[in-house]
Protein backbone atom coordinates (compact mmCIF):
# COMPACT_ATOMS: atom_id res chain seq x y z
CA UNK A 1 0.00 0.00 0.00
CA UNK A 2 1.26 3.44 -0.72
CA UNK A 3 2.38 6.24 1.69
CA UNK A 4 -0.63 7.45 2.83
CA UNK A 5 -1.52 10.84 4.21
CA UNK A 6 -3.47 12.53 6.68
CA UNK A 7 -5.09 14.62 3.58
CA UNK A 8 -5.71 11.30 1.75
CA UNK A 9 -7.91 10.17 4.30
CA UNK A 10 -9.61 13.18 5.36
CA UNK A 11 -10.49 13.60 1.28
CA UNK A 12 -11.46 10.22 0.81
CA UNK A 13 -13.97 10.29 4.11
CA UNK A 14 -15.38 13.42 2.61
CA UNK A 15 -15.88 11.81 -0.96
CA UNK A 16 -17.89 8.24 0.74
CA UNK A 17 -19.32 10.03 3.78
CA UNK A 18 -19.60 13.59 3.38
CA UNK A 19 -19.23 16.24 6.06
CA UNK A 20 -21.12 14.45 9.03
CA UNK A 21 -19.06 13.41 12.01
CA UNK A 22 -20.50 11.41 15.63
CA UNK A 23 -19.66 11.87 18.72
CA UNK A 24 -21.21 9.36 20.75
CA UNK A 25 -21.43 9.72 24.75
CA UNK A 26 -23.40 6.72 25.73
CA UNK A 27 -24.56 6.90 29.66
CA UNK A 28 -22.68 3.55 30.04
CA UNK A 29 -20.43 6.19 32.02
CA UNK A 30 -20.75 10.41 32.96
CA UNK A 31 -19.50 12.49 30.19
CA UNK A 32 -19.59 16.05 30.65
CA UNK A 33 -17.32 18.72 29.02
CA UNK A 34 -17.97 22.74 27.69
CA UNK A 35 -19.23 21.21 24.68
CA UNK A 36 -21.53 18.39 26.26
CA UNK A 37 -23.08 16.91 29.22
CA UNK A 38 -24.91 13.35 28.81
CA UNK A 39 -27.96 12.33 30.65
CA UNK A 40 -27.96 10.79 33.81
CA UNK A 41 -30.82 8.79 32.88
CA UNK A 42 -29.86 5.27 31.84
CA UNK A 43 -30.05 5.65 28.27
CA UNK A 44 -27.68 2.52 27.52
CA UNK A 45 -26.95 0.32 29.49
CA UNK A 46 -24.13 -2.75 30.03
CA UNK A 47 -25.47 -5.59 31.51
CA UNK A 48 -23.16 -8.43 32.38
CA UNK A 49 -24.79 -12.19 32.37
CA UNK A 50 -22.19 -13.66 34.06
CA UNK A 51 -21.79 -10.99 37.26
CA UNK A 52 -18.35 -10.13 37.97
CA UNK A 53 -16.63 -14.09 36.77
CA UNK A 54 -14.06 -14.35 33.96
CA UNK A 55 -12.41 -17.72 33.51
CA UNK A 56 -9.59 -16.22 31.52
CA UNK A 57 -8.78 -13.59 33.28
CA UNK A 58 -6.86 -11.10 30.90
CA UNK A 59 -3.73 -9.42 31.95
CA UNK A 60 -5.67 -5.88 30.87
CA UNK A 61 -8.76 -6.37 31.79
CA UNK A 62 -8.81 -8.45 35.41
CA UNK A 63 -12.20 -8.57 35.33
CA UNK A 64 -12.16 -5.11 36.30
CA UNK A 65 -14.61 -3.91 33.21
CA UNK A 66 -17.23 -6.10 34.76
CA UNK A 67 -17.59 -4.71 37.92
CA UNK A 68 -19.63 -1.20 37.08
CA UNK A 69 -21.86 -3.15 34.69
CA UNK A 70 -25.69 -4.13 35.62
CA UNK A 71 -25.52 -8.09 36.18
CA UNK A 72 -28.13 -11.01 35.74
CA UNK A 73 -28.39 -14.40 36.17
CA UNK A 74 -31.36 -15.67 34.63
CA UNK A 75 -33.14 -14.68 31.50
CA UNK A 76 -36.05 -13.85 33.31
CA UNK A 77 -34.18 -11.38 35.06
CA UNK A 78 -32.58 -10.22 32.22
CA UNK A 79 -36.11 -9.44 30.65
CA UNK A 80 -37.09 -7.58 34.38
CA UNK A 81 -34.10 -5.67 33.92
CA UNK A 82 -34.83 -4.26 30.65
CA UNK A 83 -38.33 -3.47 31.40
CA UNK A 84 -37.68 -1.56 34.59
CA UNK A 85 -34.90 0.37 32.55
CA UNK A 86 -37.24 1.33 29.90
CA UNK A 87 -39.52 2.72 32.24
CA UNK A 88 -36.53 5.19 33.16
CA UNK A 89 -36.04 5.58 29.57
CA UNK A 90 -33.62 3.08 28.62
CA UNK A 91 -33.34 3.20 24.74
CA UNK A 92 -30.17 0.12 24.44
CA UNK A 93 -28.35 -2.60 26.39
CA UNK A 94 -25.24 -3.58 25.54
CA UNK A 95 -25.16 -7.53 26.57
CA UNK A 96 -22.04 -8.68 27.92
CA UNK A 97 -20.24 -10.84 30.48
CA UNK A 98 -17.18 -12.64 30.87
CA UNK A 99 -15.65 -15.22 28.95
CA UNK A 100 -15.37 -18.92 29.87
CA UNK A 101 -12.23 -21.16 29.52
CA UNK A 102 -12.87 -21.28 25.72
CA UNK A 103 -13.18 -17.63 24.92
CA UNK A 104 -17.13 -17.06 24.61
CA UNK A 105 -18.99 -14.92 26.61
CA UNK A 106 -22.51 -17.55 27.28
CA UNK A 107 -25.18 -15.75 26.34
CA UNK A 108 -26.95 -18.13 24.27
CA UNK A 109 -29.25 -18.85 27.15
CA UNK A 110 -30.39 -14.97 27.46
CA UNK A 111 -30.96 -14.49 24.02
CA UNK A 112 -34.67 -15.67 23.61
CA UNK A 113 -35.20 -12.37 26.64
CA UNK A 114 -32.98 -10.22 24.56
CA UNK A 115 -35.14 -10.57 21.57
CA UNK A 116 -38.12 -10.86 23.70
CA UNK A 117 -36.67 -7.09 24.73
CA UNK A 118 -36.27 -5.86 21.02
CA UNK A 119 -39.47 -6.59 20.12
CA UNK A 120 -41.71 -5.99 23.06
CA UNK A 121 -39.82 -2.96 23.97
CA UNK A 122 -38.41 -1.88 21.12
CA UNK A 123 -34.85 -1.67 23.16
CA UNK A 124 -31.32 -1.93 21.11
CA UNK A 125 -29.30 -4.80 21.25
CA UNK A 126 -25.78 -4.99 20.93
CA UNK A 127 -24.01 -7.75 22.26
CA UNK A 128 -20.24 -8.59 23.00
CA UNK A 129 -19.68 -11.91 22.21
CA UNK A 130 -16.07 -13.10 22.67
CA UNK A 131 -15.16 -16.08 20.26
CA UNK A 132 -18.33 -17.44 18.42
CA UNK A 133 -19.51 -20.51 17.83
CA UNK A 134 -22.12 -21.85 14.80
CA UNK A 135 -24.59 -22.50 17.63
CA UNK A 136 -23.65 -18.49 18.95
CA UNK A 137 -23.97 -16.88 15.71
CA UNK A 138 -27.72 -18.53 14.89
CA UNK A 139 -28.71 -17.95 18.10
CA UNK A 140 -27.83 -13.86 17.59
CA UNK A 141 -29.52 -14.06 13.89
CA UNK A 142 -32.81 -15.71 15.85
CA UNK A 143 -32.57 -12.98 18.20
CA UNK A 144 -32.23 -10.22 15.78
CA UNK A 145 -29.86 -8.02 17.66
CA UNK A 146 -28.63 -4.79 16.72
CA UNK A 147 -24.89 -5.34 16.26
CA UNK A 148 -22.38 -8.34 17.70
CA UNK A 149 -19.26 -6.59 18.79
CA UNK A 150 -16.08 -9.03 18.89
CA UNK A 151 -12.50 -7.97 19.43
CA UNK A 152 -10.23 -9.63 16.76
CA UNK A 153 -6.74 -10.25 17.26
CA UNK A 154 -3.86 -11.00 14.74
CA UNK A 155 -1.66 -12.36 16.85
CA UNK A 156 -0.92 -16.12 18.62
CA UNK A 157 1.71 -14.86 21.07
CA UNK A 158 -1.01 -12.07 22.13
CA UNK A 159 -4.00 -14.70 22.25
CA UNK A 160 -1.68 -16.80 24.46
CA UNK A 161 0.02 -14.19 26.38
CA UNK A 162 -2.55 -11.85 27.22
CA UNK A 163 -6.05 -13.54 26.71
CA UNK A 164 -4.51 -16.76 28.61
CA UNK A 165 -7.14 -18.50 25.54
CA UNK A 166 -5.82 -21.49 23.92
CA UNK A 167 -7.09 -20.38 20.61
CA UNK A 168 -5.91 -18.92 17.48
CA UNK A 169 -6.01 -16.32 14.90
CA UNK A 170 -7.53 -18.52 12.69
CA UNK A 171 -10.87 -19.17 15.62
CA UNK A 172 -11.07 -15.32 15.46
CA UNK A 173 -11.41 -15.24 11.65
CA UNK A 174 -13.92 -18.29 11.96
CA UNK A 175 -16.17 -16.50 14.57
CA UNK A 176 -16.30 -13.71 11.78
CA UNK A 177 -17.18 -16.14 9.18
CA UNK A 178 -19.78 -17.55 11.54
CA UNK A 179 -21.69 -14.33 12.17
CA UNK A 180 -21.24 -13.54 8.36
CA UNK A 181 -23.43 -17.22 7.63
CA UNK A 182 -26.07 -16.11 9.54
CA UNK A 183 -26.49 -12.11 8.52
CA UNK A 184 -25.19 -10.71 12.37
CA UNK A 185 -24.48 -7.42 11.39
CA UNK A 186 -21.04 -7.14 12.75
CA UNK A 187 -19.01 -4.39 14.72
CA UNK A 188 -14.98 -5.85 15.02
CA UNK A 189 -13.22 -4.60 17.24
CA UNK A 190 -9.07 -3.77 17.54
CA UNK A 191 -7.16 -3.03 20.57
CA UNK A 192 -3.87 -1.44 19.34
CA UNK A 193 -1.57 -1.95 21.53
CA UNK A 194 -2.75 -5.14 23.38
CA UNK A 195 0.34 -7.05 23.70
CA UNK A 196 1.49 -5.10 26.71
CA UNK A 197 1.71 -1.81 24.55
CA UNK A 198 3.55 -2.72 21.66
CA UNK A 199 2.24 -2.97 17.59
CA UNK A 200 2.16 -7.16 17.10
CA UNK A 201 -0.90 -8.00 15.56
CA UNK A 202 -3.27 -5.35 14.74
CA UNK A 203 -2.63 -4.94 10.52
CA UNK A 204 -3.34 -8.50 10.34
CA UNK A 205 -6.77 -8.16 12.34
CA UNK A 206 -7.08 -5.68 9.98
CA UNK A 207 -6.50 -7.51 7.19
CA UNK A 208 -9.01 -10.56 8.50
CA UNK A 209 -11.50 -8.00 9.02
CA UNK A 210 -11.02 -6.72 5.51
CA UNK A 211 -12.61 -10.21 4.09
CA UNK A 212 -15.91 -9.61 5.50
CA UNK A 213 -18.68 -7.28 4.93
CA UNK A 214 -18.83 -5.57 8.35
CA UNK A 215 -21.55 -3.03 9.11
CA UNK A 216 -18.95 -0.91 11.14
CA UNK A 217 -15.32 -1.19 12.58
CA UNK A 218 -14.27 0.43 15.89
CA UNK A 219 -10.43 0.71 16.79
CA UNK A 220 -9.43 1.31 20.52
CA UNK A 221 -6.31 1.72 22.31
CA UNK A 222 -4.62 -0.16 25.33
CA UNK A 223 -5.91 2.13 28.18
CA UNK A 224 -3.94 0.69 31.19
CA UNK A 225 -6.24 -0.31 34.38
CA UNK A 226 -4.83 0.79 38.06
CA UNK A 227 -5.48 -2.96 38.82
CA UNK A 228 -4.25 -5.11 36.41
CA UNK A 229 -0.91 -6.50 35.73
CA UNK A 230 -0.51 -3.97 32.88
CA UNK A 231 -0.87 -0.67 35.10
CA UNK A 232 2.46 0.23 34.28
CA UNK A 233 2.46 -0.66 30.57
CA UNK A 234 2.94 2.52 28.40
CA UNK A 235 0.45 2.62 25.93
CA UNK A 236 1.21 3.43 22.01
CA UNK A 237 2.03 7.01 21.08
CA UNK A 238 -0.43 8.76 19.25
CA UNK A 239 1.86 8.81 16.62
CA UNK A 240 2.08 5.44 16.00
CA UNK A 241 -1.19 5.14 16.06
CA UNK A 242 -2.03 7.27 13.27
CA UNK A 243 -0.74 5.08 10.77
CA UNK A 244 -2.42 2.29 12.17
CA UNK A 245 -5.56 4.68 11.30
CA UNK A 246 -4.88 6.02 7.82
CA UNK A 247 -4.46 2.20 7.01
CA UNK A 248 -8.18 1.41 8.83
CA UNK A 249 -9.50 4.38 6.66
CA UNK A 250 -8.00 3.60 3.23
CA UNK A 251 -8.44 -0.03 4.00
CA UNK A 252 -11.98 -0.02 4.69
CA UNK A 253 -12.92 3.30 2.83
CA UNK A 254 -17.02 3.25 2.90
CA UNK A 255 -17.34 1.22 5.85
CA UNK A 256 -18.06 3.68 9.17
CA UNK A 257 -15.01 3.98 11.09
CA UNK A 258 -14.77 5.03 15.00
CA UNK A 259 -12.96 5.89 17.64
CA UNK A 260 -14.36 3.42 20.86
CA UNK A 261 -14.23 4.30 24.28
CA UNK A 262 -11.51 2.59 25.57
CA UNK A 263 -7.78 4.06 25.35
CA UNK A 264 -5.53 6.48 27.58
CA UNK A 265 -6.93 9.35 28.54
CA UNK A 266 -5.02 13.62 29.21
CA UNK A 267 -2.90 14.55 26.87
CA UNK A 268 -2.74 11.58 24.75
CA UNK A 269 -6.54 11.11 24.75
CA UNK A 270 -6.32 14.83 23.22
CA UNK A 271 -4.42 14.09 20.52
CA UNK A 272 -5.77 10.99 19.72
CA UNK A 273 -8.66 12.15 19.03
CA UNK A 274 -7.43 14.83 16.99
CA UNK A 275 -5.39 12.26 14.63
CA UNK A 276 -8.37 10.23 14.51
CA UNK A 277 -10.84 13.31 13.56
CA UNK A 278 -8.08 14.75 10.86
CA UNK A 279 -7.98 10.78 9.58
CA UNK A 280 -11.24 10.70 8.11
CA UNK A 281 -12.89 8.93 10.81
CA UNK A 282 -16.63 9.05 11.14
CA UNK A 283 -17.38 8.66 14.67
CA UNK A 284 -15.54 8.97 18.15
CA UNK A 285 -16.33 8.03 21.72
CA UNK A 286 -16.34 10.29 24.35
CA UNK A 287 -14.36 12.97 22.70
CA UNK A 288 -11.89 15.23 24.18
CA UNK A 289 -13.11 18.86 25.18
CA UNK A 290 -12.96 21.00 22.30
CA UNK A 291 -12.78 18.61 19.21
CA UNK A 292 -16.41 19.13 18.20
CA UNK A 293 -15.87 22.90 17.83
CA UNK A 294 -12.50 22.30 16.52
CA UNK A 295 -14.66 19.67 13.33
CA UNK A 296 -16.92 22.38 13.02
CA UNK A 297 -14.05 24.77 11.59
CA UNK A 298 -12.97 21.97 9.87
CA UNK A 299 -16.69 22.11 7.92
CA UNK A 300 -18.23 18.93 10.00
CA UNK A 301 -21.63 18.75 10.65
CA UNK A 302 -21.53 17.53 14.28
CA UNK A 303 -23.64 15.75 16.55
CA UNK A 304 -24.15 13.73 19.91
CA UNK A 305 -24.99 10.72 20.39
CA UNK A 306 -25.79 8.90 23.55
CA UNK A 307 -26.01 5.32 22.62
CA UNK A 308 -23.34 2.83 21.27
CA UNK A 309 -21.00 3.77 19.09
CA UNK A 310 -20.95 0.28 17.10
CA UNK A 311 -24.56 1.77 16.20
CA UNK A 312 -22.86 3.67 13.83
CA UNK A 313 -24.59 2.17 10.38
CA UNK A 314 -27.61 3.21 11.49
CA UNK A 315 -27.25 6.30 11.05
CA UNK A 316 -24.29 7.04 8.72
CA UNK A 317 -24.23 5.71 5.54
CA UNK A 318 -21.54 3.32 4.30
CA UNK A 319 -21.54 -0.34 4.16
CA UNK A 320 -19.09 -2.24 2.20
Amino acid sequence: MPRITLKDAWVLARENFGQGMVFYVPTLKGYRTTEYQNSSRPLFVPVSVTGTRCQLNCLHCRKTLLKDMYQVSSPDELYQLGAYLRKLGCQGILLSGGSTSNGEVPLIPFLSAAGALKRDLEIKIAVHTGLVSKDLARALAEAEVDAAMIDIIGSDETIREVYHLRASVDDFERSLDYLHQYGVKTSPHVVIGLHFGKIVGEEKALEIISSYPVASLVLVVLNPLSSTPMALVKPPHPLRLRSIFLKARMMFPRTPLVLGCARPGGKHKKVTDFIALEAGFNGIAYPTDGIASYGRKRGLKVRFEECCCSLIFETVAGGR
